[in-house]
């Protein structure tokens, strides 16, 4: 009782630091604020309030119903142009897009001949461009088909494919790159709050005034991942409900409680990582190297950003001892799918176990370090 009354006591010590850290401090509440909303808002991967103008030479009913099938929020409003002024348009950086409906388009249509339709495209906005093209292809193909059809110039299908996208029906990026960008958050400022906070008591040497009280290097890092764990969880959950489902307007599936549960587990994990990372490395300096080379692999390589299944046969196994990768599985199924305990509950056990090993081994380097200071 006396020693996890110490580790408690040390803990407090440690919030307390922390809170006169203003450095700190404001990295914490940058990243569980304007950083996951910038990275959920900022890069889109479809289209999005993209500027289209019309250059129509034919003015039919075909041209015109062509013209108005372009909605937000993928679009802007349609602005009409003079024949012949597209390129000019683009240059000036007015039109992302711009499309050239040639005349007697709708007579040629009639009359079984294959006309075309120029498109414009702005590719210095790669994505945009990329990802667009395909958009106008597919909506004009569509309302051309469906003029043919109506006209009796074209049999309709036999066969209407309907898509369904399962647990984000209007497959809204902001509500998948909000929640990945929180648990990227998550993953680096624990990592960095831990081990930075280590590396502090050894730079300003007030380690050696801990270990002359009645404490175990045991204590020391004890304290440390609890009372960063515990920051970074109150500041998760925080962001959770007032950034991601207020300002953001996601929806939670499953259940908040558990998917702080499992948040809990991997900021185990990760403040033991910290402490490992700040035992090896001798400054501060060194320490934001290893943080870069081995928090951003496992942020690559957690399923997030590409799908576990499209990584090479041998790299899957690999992850599978990256506490990233069970955590970001896990949160996805719990926010996206609404899944319970009975369907994560291997991801928390991997997560459990992998932490308690890397636990062992931080403290067993942390042992030998303070022994070779003494």
């Amino acid at each position: 009782m006396r020693r996890l009354s110490c580790i408690f006591w040390l803990g407090l010590k440690e919030m307390m630091s922390l809170r006169r850290d203003w450095v700190m401090m404001a990295l914490l509440v940058w990243s569980f604020t304007l950083a996951p909303i910038m990275e959920a808002t900022g890069v889109a991967s479809s289209v999005n309030n993209a500027s289209i103008a019309f250059a129509d030479e034919d003015n039919s009913p075909l041209s015109r119903a062509l013209a108005a099938i372009f909605f937000p929020p993928e679009f802007q409003p349609v602005v009409q142009i003079a024949p012949g002024s597209g390129a000019a348009h683009m240059d000036a950086g007015r039109f992302l897009f711009v499309v050239a409906v040639p005349p007697g388009f709708e007579k040629d249509i009639r009359a079984g001949r294959s006309p075309e339709i120029q498109v414009l495209i702005d590719a210095t906005a790669m994505e945009q461009a990329g990802i667009g093209a395909s958009y106008i292809t597919n909506i004009l193909s569509a309302e051309i088909s469906r003029f043919a059809i109506g006209a009796d110039l074209l049999t309709p299908p036999p066969v209407d494919l309907i898509l369904r996208s399962a647990f984000n029906p209007n497959r809204d990026t902001v509500r998948f790159a909000g929640i990945v960008a929180l648990i990227g958050q998550i993953m680096w400022l624990t990592t960095i709050l831990t081990g930075a906070a280590m590396i502090r008591e050894r730079e300003h040497g007030t380690i050696e005034h801990l270990l002359a009280m009645p404490l175990a290097p045991f204590d020391i890092a004890v304290a440390k991942i609890w009372a960063n764990a515990a920051v970074v969880l109150v500041a998760a959950g925080l962001s959770l409900t007032f950034v991601m489902q207020g300002s953001l307007g996601i929806n939670i599936a499953g259940s908040k409680a558990l998917f702080l549960l499992g948040t809990a587990l991997f900021l185990f994990t990760a403040t033991a990582l910290g402490v490992f990372l700040a035992t090896i490395a001798r400054s501060m300096a060194q320490f934001a190297l290893l943080v870069m080379l081995t928090i951003l692999p496992m942020l690559m390589l957690s399923g997030g950003e590409t799908p576990i299944e499209g990584q090479p046969a041998w790299l899957q196994a690999g992850t599978l001892f990256l506490p990233s990768r069970h955590y970001m599985s896990a949160s996805q199924a719990i926010v996206f799918k609404g899944a319970g305990v009975e369907i994560v509950w291997p991801e928390f056990l991997w997560m459990a176990l992998l932490g308690a090993a890397l636990l062992a081994i931080s403290l067993l380097i942390f042992r030998r370090s303070v022994s070779q200071q003494n």
